[in-house]
C-alpha cells in the first residue's frame, strides 16, 4: 500500500487505438508480434509519475483464431503515458478501444512556494 502526501487527483480517458479492418491494417491482415503504441496526455500535469491502469472496453476480434491481447501504460511521466496494445500469431483484431484511469498527487491550490536566498 502507497500513502500520498499532497492532494491525490484523478484523470481518465477513452480512446479507439485503431480500426485496422476499415484499411485493412497490420492488425487485420498481419501475423505475428505487432504492436501500436499512441500517447495520451493528461489534462493537467500531475507532481510526479502517477499510477496508470489501462484496459479494453471494446473489442472486435475475428472468431476463428484464438484471441491473443496484451495492453498496458508504459513511459509514464507527468504530464502523460504510452497506450501499448500487442498481439502476436495469427489474431485478427478489427478495432481496440481503451479507457485509462490515472491516480496521483497534484498541486494543492494553497500550495505555495518560497524563494530562500
Amino acid at each position: 500500500m502507497r500513502w500520498f502526501s499532497g492532494v491525490v487527483g484523478i484523470d481518465q480517458g477513452s480512446r479507439i487505438l485503431f480500426s485496422d479492418f476499415a484499411h485493412d491494417g497490420a492488425m487485420w491482415t498481419g501475423s505475428g508480434p505487432r504492436e501500436v503504441r499512441q500517447e495520451q496526455k493528461f489534462g493537467e500535469p500531475f507532481l510526479s509519475p502517477p499510477v496508470v491502469t489501462v484496459s479494453i472496453s471494446m473489442w472486435d476480434i475475428a472468431n476463428q483464431t484464438n484471441s491473443r491481447v496484451d495492453i498496458t501504460a508504459e513511459n509514464t511521466t507527468a504530464t502523460g503515458f504510452e497506450i501499448v496494445f500487442r498481439t502476436w500469431a495469427d489474431t485478427r483484431i478489427a478495432r481496440i478501444r481503451a479507457d485509462w484511469l490515472a491516480i496521483g498527487t497534484i498541486r494543492d491550490e494553497e500550495d505555495w512556494d518560497v524563494d530562500v536566498p
